[in-house]
């Protein structure tokens, strides 16, 4: 859009059909409306079987699951007992190379590992469904998403919400011109500290590991250190060698629909500021902080202007917006605030109420999805690309979500140059695009 001008007609258009790409007209049977024939079914690998994983592999019953791999024996033994004519592997490496009837693979194993399982299944002309984020790290992302395209795979990023309505119409509504020209966005997640630790060192005393857990495959890429029940089954989100912190976590989700909206690129450059400020290397080097707060300024591109993107978590918050209704609660867990120079949006809906009521619901200009999973499944059986597919969106969104945790960890104003995939700024940040892996693994 030009400035203080609402979207013309060529634009908007050339923008609703490019989202609308992401959605296809399939056989019925696709979409569940009736039993799917044996000759229709993927056969689907499930990879990191416990927590997100175990309910991923249930995700889809049309489909056979034929093998079940975990590096805790505990996980494959629960899984089995719905899956018992699945194969169980330990070691996903062995399973992909011994099992050949796998057309694709559920990933959901800790974010340190998802790239090297990801990059080895694409390469094997795998589908591949990964939980968010879909990489550790810049590098990661960078090479997963050329990866995938070079591969012409299906693929999909587990941000389900991308597949949802109100994704849809906040696209539609700001395609409107509704709020005008988006001149910030605030986004934020208050996630409770006991779903990880963080803001503490690494422990110092060294429990045995349990029989059932193959602790060198946990660590994978992963830097060697002792077994601790402080790392799994959960708790290793927020330790910076296996997790990515709430905005690695979150920010996928949150920022999703945004992104497609104006078609984010690459920002010019990314600052932060984190309750690791006031701690030793021991804590800051060890664990993500338990509150941040990460800006990121966005180059105008082709009719949209510049703009700044906000992160918060562990409590902070924006501003409150003038627009927004006092007797209402702004705080709480996950949220989103879009502020135009004709308006805000807060999640889907304007605000305040009155312009909300006055507005209705902005013109229906883009299909529906017919669930998160099954735009994964209609792509792997010819259909068009998912939502959140690799190529198109998935790791150029968590490279971004990426460039923010090295801003936390850098403490100071980077600036980003994509070409090079460098900071020109402060060349000791560039150590965190890619970290090195543990001797015996590659990407």
């Amino acid at each position: 859009m030009k400035a203080n001008e609402q979207v013309n007609r060529r634009q908007f258009m050339g923008q609703a059909a490019a989202a609308a790409a992401t959605v296809t007209i399939v056989a019925p049977h696709v979409l569940g409306g009736a039993k799917t024939p044996p000759s229709d079914k993927l056969n689907i690998a499930g990879i990191g079987v416990g927590g997100k994983g175990w309910g991923d592999v249930r995700s889809v019953p049309s489909e056979n699951i034929v093998a079940l791999c975990d590096v805790d024996t505990r996980q494959i033994a629960r899984s089995a007992k719905q899956f018992p004519k699945a194969k169980t592997w330990v070691d996903y490496r062995k399973m992909l190379g011994k099992q050949k009837d796998i057309d694709a693979v559920m990933i959901a194993t800790p974010d340190h590992t998802h790239a090297v399982i990801t990059m080895a299944a694409i390469k094997l002309g795998k589908h591949v469904f990964c939980q968010k984020p879909l990489t550790h790290s810049v590098h990661e992302a960078r090479m997963i998403g050329r990866a995938a395209k070079e591969a012409k795979v299906a693929t999909q990023m587990g941000n389900q919400g991308q597949a949802s309505e109100g994704a849809r119409l906040l696209a539609e509504t700001i395609w409107d011109g509704a709020i005008g020209n988006v001149r910030e966005i605030h986004a934020w997640s208050n996630r409770n500290r006991r779903i990880s630790q963080r803001g503490v060192a690494r422990p110092k005393n060294t429990p045995a590991v349990p029989k059932e857990l193959n602790w060198d495959l946990w660590l994978g890429p992963a830097g060697q250190r002792p077994y601790h029940p402080c790392y799994l089954p959960f708790s290793w989100r927020g330790w910076w060698d296996f997790g990515t912190g709430v905005l690695g976590d979150i920010g996928c989700h949150q920022l999703s629909a945004i992104f497609k909206t104006l078609k984010l690129g690459h920002p010019t450059s990314i600052e932060a500021c984190s309750s690791n400020d006031q701690h030793p290397p021991e804590i800051a080097d060890e664990t993500a902080p338990v509150s941040s707060i990460v800006r990121y300024k966005f180059p105008a591109e082709g009719d949209r202007p510049a703009l700044k993107l906000n992160w918060y978590d562990g409590g902070m918050m924006p501003p409150r917006p003038e627009e927004f209704d006092p007797s209402r609660r702004m705080t709480g867990g996950d949220g989103n605030l879009y502020v135009g120079d004709k308006g805000c949006i807060f999640g889907y809906t304007l605000i305040p109420e009155k312009r909300r009521r006055e507005y209705g619901r902005p013109p229906k200009k883009l299909p529906r999805s017919p669930g998160h999973v099954k735009e994964w499944l209609i792509a792997c059986k010819g259909g068009q690309p998912a939502g959140s597919d690799f190529a198109n969106h998935a790791a150029h969104l968590t490279e971004v979500v990426m460039l923010g945790n090295i801003a936390l960890r850098a403490k100071r104003k980077l600036i980003w140059d994509p070409k090079e995939m460098r900071f020109t700024n402060y060349a000791e940040a560039n150590k965190f695009i890619n970290p090195p892996y543990r001797k015996g693994w590659s990407l």
